[in-house]
């Protein structure tokens, strides 16, 4: 379960560098345990570390502590290992291979292999209203019993997970991927949708008002929407409406998200947080000034980060104009074919690749035969045409996805240091933030540029998510705990997976246990899975 965090003194304790914790050692009660992970250095969630042991009965933690007391049906030695609470991923797009037939996909074995035992599926505004079939809760005869619910009680998962609904898959509903405000009547509609959801279990509202048709949604909708959602004390969920330059910049659209939040008075996270493009580079310290003043001034606002200096977006998505995506793909392509609305077309085209770095900053990650794994410039060269009538050229045949190297290093430092930035991956198929987000961090930002301590990294990934989330009994090892463990060699935890070759399992997390059972044994998948849908509790008497 996921409970309610509706108030600024809730959370405060968040965002302090530190956090009292109880001395380890909490008594195991009688009986044994199933498994004791003894002797590794354990980082519980934020307090100091300390070598000692885990037990574990069931699906819980029966104790952490210098020394297990009693027996246990099985003991791993866990010298040299570091133990942690199982990582919480809040940007995914895993909801896929969670919603497969095929029983290997749904053990999500890229994120088992990081120590991901937690993720949030339905961000960026694609979140499925119908979140009871989501989690399998639909009575027969409600599009739930036989239907694909991820949560159905045929369905094993190797993770656990949460689900936002989405303004994007609200508004596709009801209003369709035209440029125009709902009636008042389809808002009524959408406002309907958003609190049957929210009953049903959903974290919150997520919205990608940077890309279309959700781009098209006025500020007065989305709060209207937002609002649905914080009256059953859910969260707001943003892909910003532009984290660069193409539309009302970077600063104005973090002005956007934060006015949205107060008015529908409910907390605020941004997802992915960056500043992309090189017309917004050096950014970085500008917007953490503007979410640290409404914070002190009484807001909770908050953010997840992927490790990358390249995003993943669609091709059309990072050149295409809006009004040229109207209507969806058949309208399009038809604009393709208009002489006068290429020619309004092109010069943007080009703008938003200039904005982006470049033909040359955009890797192809798929798409049509003989485009994937090059650069647009490559593809450009190679057929002999200017970059813009490349990517036309491409969207013709099919979308393609594309990793967008757009940011700088000194941005993504500057803002992976703050304590109300949480790590995530935003996995998604083709770019290696699906298999290596949290191994990457560790190898690069932990061990390489030291831009955080061990510490840092494990709470930005495990306590501080489940905390500003309102995660019960996860993210922290504790008596009482969901059995939600992993065990990584500091020395070998490191990404395989690049961007030439984004599909290959990071080393060294030896051991996962997901509620208690056994995922990952000395590195190697169990096959067990012991993962569960997490619907989040309504506000006291917000649903009846």
């Amino acid at each position: 379960m996921i409970r309610s965090l509706r108030t600024s003194s809730a959370i405060v304790a968040l965002f302090a560098a530190s956090v009292v914790m109880a001395s380890p050692g909490t008594a195991q009660p009688d009986g044994g345990a199933d498994l004791i992970l003894r002797g590794g250095t354990i980082y519980s969630g934020e307090a100091a570390p300390f070598r000692g042991d885990v037990a574990i009965r069931g699906d819980r933690i029966t104790y952490v502590g210098p020394k297990a007391p009693g027996t246990a049906a099985r003991t791993i030695d866990a010298t040299g290992l570091i133990v942690a609470p199982g990582f919480i991923d809040p940007h995914t797009h895993v909801g896929e291979a969670l919603a497969s037939s095929d029983p290997a996909a749904r053990l999500v074995l890229p994120f088992l292999t990081q120590g991901v035992t937690t993720a949030f599926i339905g961000v960026d505004g694609g979140g499925d209203p119908d979140i009871a079939r989501i989690f399998g809760t639909a009575k027969a005869g409600a599009g739930g019993e036989g239907e694909a619910g991820l949560g159905q009680s045929t369905r094993d998962f190797g993770i656990n997970f949460a689900a936002y609904v989405g303004l994007g898959a609200v508004r596709a509903k009801v209003v369709g991927a035209a440029d125009r405000a709902p009636t008042p009547a389809e808002l009524g509609e959408m406002t309907g949708l958003v609190d049957k959801a929210m009953c049903d279990g959903a974290l919150g509202l997520s919205t990608g008002l940077f890309y279309a048709p959700q781009s098209f949604a006025k500020r007065g909708e989305v709060v209207a929407l937002a609002k649905a959602a914080a009256a059953k004390g859910g969260i707001y969920d943003s892909h910003l409406r532009d984290e660069s330059s193409y539309t009302i910049g970077l600063t104005a659209a973090v002005d956007e998200a934060l006015s949205i939040g107060r008015d529908a008075n409910i907390p605020v996270h941004i997802a992915h947080i960056k500043a992309l493009g090189v017309d917004v580079h050096g950014q970085a310290q500008a917007v953490i000034a503007q979410i640290e003043k409404a914070q002190k001034a009484g807001q909770i606002v908050h953010a997840d980060q992927y490790p990358w200096s390249a995003s993943g977006t669609g091709l059309s998505a990072a050149l295409l104009p809006r009004w040229a995506q109207d209507g969806g793909r058949a309208a399009m392509l038809k604009r393709f074919d208009d002489s006068a609305a290429m020619a309004r077309m092109r010069p943007e085209i080009a703008e938003n690749l200039r904005r982006r770095g470049g033909p040359a900053s955009l890797l192809i990650t798929s798409g049509p035969g003989g485009t994937e794994n090059k650069t647009l410039e490559d593809v450009a060269k190679e057929r002999s045409v200017d970059p813009v009538d490349a990517a036309i050229a491409i969207l013709r045949q099919r979308e393609a996805g594309v990793a967008s190297f757009n940011q700088t290093e000194p941005d993504i430092a500057a803002f992976m240091t703050r304590p109300w930035v949480v790590t995530s991956s935003d996995a998604s198929r083709g770019h290696p933030r699906y298999y290596a987000s949290y191994a990457r961090k560790y190898a690069t930002y932990v061990k390489d540029k030291r831009v955080l301590d061990l510490r840092s990294f494990i709470a930005q990934s495990t306590a501080v998510p489940a905390r500003l989330f309102g995660l019960e009994g996860r993210g922290e090892l504790k008596a009482g705990a969901f059995a939600d463990v992993i065990a990584f060699d500091p020395a070998t935890f490191a990404p395989r997976a690049d961007y030439a070759h984004p599909a290959l399992f990071s080393t060294g997390m030896r051991f996962v246990l997901v509620n208690g059972v056994l995922a990952l044994e000395n590195g190697e998948p169990t096959g067990a899975a012991g993962g569960t849908p997490l619907p989040r509790t309504p506000a006291a008497g917000s649903c009846t």
